[in-house]
C-alpha cells in the first residue's frame, strides 16, 4: 500500500483528491495539509511515500516545502500539482526534488499512474511537456553557463543520448534515431545521471538547458 499525504490550499480541492484515492485500496491517504508549512511537519509525522503537492500555496509554497522536505523527509517523494500546464513554479519545484507534475485537470487514472511511478521512483512527467515547460522557463543568462559537474566526464555518445533526450525523445525514440538496442540507452542515461549527480530526467533536461547543450525552442531533427 502506497501512503499518500495530500496538500492543497483548497479544501474542496484536497477532498476530491481524497475520494479519487481512497477507494482504491492500493493507496492510503494519511493526512492533508493546507499549506507548505504545515505540510512539512506533517510529513516530518507521518512518513507518507508520496505527497501530492500544490505549488502555489500561502504561507510556505510548493516550491519551498518540496526543497524542506527534499532534505529532512527525502523517503517523502512529491508529485506536484498545478493549474496551469506552464507554470514557471514547476521548473523549481523539479529543480527543489519533485518527482514529477501534473496539471489539476489530469483524470483520476492519470494522478493513480503518476503516484505510482513516483512512488517507484521515476520522473512523472512526460517527456515532451517535460522539454516544453523547461524550454520556456529555464533561461541561462548569455555568456555565463553555469559550471556543472561531470560534463567533461561524458563521452560523446553520452553527450548525444543526453541531447536527444532533452529536446524530447523517449528512450524507446533514442534507440531508433542512433539504432542501438533499448537496454543501451538505458545503460547510457544510468551513466549520464551518475556522471552528472542529477536523479532523474527532468533533473537532467533541466541541466541540458542550463549549460547551453540544448536552447528553448530546439526540437529533434530526423
Amino acid at each position: 500500500m502506497i501512503r499518500v499525504m495530500i496538500v492543497d490550499d483548497q479544501l474542496l480541492v484536497r477532498r476530491g483528491l481524497s475520494l479519487i484515492l481512497s477507494p482504491d485500496p492500493s493507496f492510503d491517504v494519511v493526512g492533508e495539509a493546507e499549506d507548505g508549512a504545515q505540510a512539512v511537519t506533517l510529513a516530518q509525522r507521518l512518513r507518507p511515500d508520496v505527497v501530492v503537492m500544490d505549488i502555489r500555496m500561502p504561507v510556505l509554497d510548493g516550491v519551498a516545502a518540496t526543497k524542506e522536505l527534499a532534505a529532512t523527509v527525502p523517503g517523502s517523494r512529491v508529485l506536484a500539482l498545478s493549474t496551469f500546464d506552464m507554470d514557471e513554479y514547476l521548473v523549481g519545484a523539479l529543480r527543489a526534488g519533485a518527482y514529477g507534475f501534473l496539471p489539476k485537470d489530469s483524470s483520476p487514472e492519470e494522478l493513480s499512474a503518476a503516484i505510482r511511478t513516483v512512488h517507484a521512483g521515476e520522473a512523472a512527467v512526460a517527456p515532451r511537456l517535460l522539454t516544453r515547460l523547461i524550454a520556456t522557463y529555464v533561461r541561462a543568462p548569455h555568456g555565463t553557463r553555469p559550471a556543472t559537474r561531470g560534463l567533461g566526464e561524458l563521452t560523446p555518445r553520452e553527450v548525444e543520448v543526453w541531447r536527444l533526450m532533452a529536446t524530447g525523445l523517449d528512450n524507446t525514440e533514442i534507440s531508433g534515431v542512433l539504432d542501438i538496442s533499448l537496454s543501451t540507452v538505458k545503460n547510457y542515461i544510468t551513466s549520464i545521471f551518475d556522471k552528472l549527480s542529477v536523479r532523474d530526467r527532468a533533473q537532467a533536461v533541466i541541466v541540458a538547458y542550463e549549460s547551453g547543450l540544448v536552447t528553448a525552442g530546439e526540437e529533434h531533427k530526423p
